[in-house]
């Protein structure tokens, strides 16, 4: 039986206060597990166990880190949260995306002030949704940060310029001809008004698969005299050794 949907509690909290509230609400509007479909809570105390202990690890773009493999229960987590509104999710998927981040930065993580910047979701999947998740939990990573004592901003610089073609069932060369020159940075961020200069951009996203998007964000970023540090993702699609 596929999880239930959690769009009824859209409430995300964060901290001690905020874990306590959401067991609160576990136990007055009670469903099942978002990660394994069981248990009468949104995330069982094994699915945030698996989510919390995952070692982030080198993906197919050898500066980007993702925090867990996409397998279930991350998946089903990952995609409650983005596509079946439950909200409350991005509070331990960001904190796993911050860990993605500290790993693919290294020593450099508290070198300089950081910049979280999510893939840009389409206005219309936006209004399909009725909410940007990559946005959500850029910034749950980016309060995960700062909670750890790093200097941290999640801010959405790219927008895309064209439309692109569906990207199921393209292989990873097909994919980065789709995506290149698709995404821009937005104006204000190329005539420096928004305050974030010295800021290490750092590309964020919840999935990376071939990691043609990244790039073609890496690149729009670095013609915007932005060059990404690295980037990071929740979960990366398991690749057949060999």
């Amino acid at each position: 039986m596929p999880p239930s949907s959690s769009a009824t509690r859209p409430t995300s909290v964060q901290g001690p206060f905020g874990h306590a509230l959401t067991g609160l609400l576990d136990v007055l509007l009670p469903v099942d597990c978002a990660g394994c479909g069981s248990e009468r809570a949104q995330l069982c105390p094994a699915c945030r166990h698996v989510l919390a202990t995952a070692r982030p690890a080198p993906t197919l773009l050898p500066w980007t880190h993702a925090a867990a493999p996409y397998t279930d229960p991350v998946r089903q987590l990952l995609l409650a949260h983005k596509e079946r509104g439950a909200l409350r999710l991005a509070g331990p998927l960001g904190e796993a995306l911050g860990r993605a981040v500290r790993s693919a930065l290294g020593a450099r993580a508290g070198a300089a002030p950081l910049l979280l910047v999510p893939m840009p979701s389409t206005r219309s999947a936006v209004r399909a949704r009725g909410h940007d998740p990559t946005l959500r939990l850029a910034g749950a990573a980016a309060r995960s940060l700062r909670r750890a004592g790093l200097d941290v901003r999640a801010v959405p610089l790219l927008r895309h310029a064209r439309p692109v073609a569906d990207q199921a069932g393209l292989n990873a060369a097909e994919r980065r001809r789709n995506l290149h020159g698709a995404l821009t940075v937005l104006p204000r961020a190329r005539t420096g008004r928004t305050g974030l200069a010295g800021r290490h951009p750092v590309l964020v996203d919840d999935l990376v698969t071939t990691g043609a998007s990244l790039a073609e964000a890496a690149r729009a970023l670095a013609d915007a005299g932005l060059p990404a540090r690295a980037g990071a993702t929740v979960a990366a699609t398991v690749h057949p050794a060999g």
